[in-house]
């Protein structure tokens, strides 16, 4: 078992949990689209060569965005990452991804 979790603008989090959901990531038990949400301001610098889906290149940027984060299955990680890349509106997604106990 694993969890992932990913930063989102606001505006993008339905349709890039979506896509996540879709390949079967979030199940817990006999429940689907199982996550937890955390509001939050997350900030970043476009460097040369970026292509930003917010801000400008060489401006500090602030967005508020959601930390999004879930279970999944050891088969469907490397998917379930796919398709959050895919989904997301930023170039560079930031998530995390480490496996857990199941007790």
């Amino acid at each position: 078992m694993y969890k992932l979790a990913f930063f989102v603008p606001e505006e993008n989090a339905e349709a890039v949990k979506e896509a996540v959901f879709a390949t079967g990531a979030g199940r817990i038990g006999n429940y689907e689209a199982c996550c937890f949400q955390t509001p939050g301001r997350g900030q970043f610098r476009p460097l040369d060569g970026a292509t930003p889906h917010i801000g400008a290149v060489g401006d500090l940027e602030t967005v508020n965005e959601l930390k999004v984060e879930l279970v999944c299955e050891d088969s469907l990680i490397a998917v379930a990452v796919a398709a959050l890349r895919l989904a997301h509106p930023y170039e560079e997604p930031a998530f995390d991804v480490w496996r857990v106990e199941e007790f």
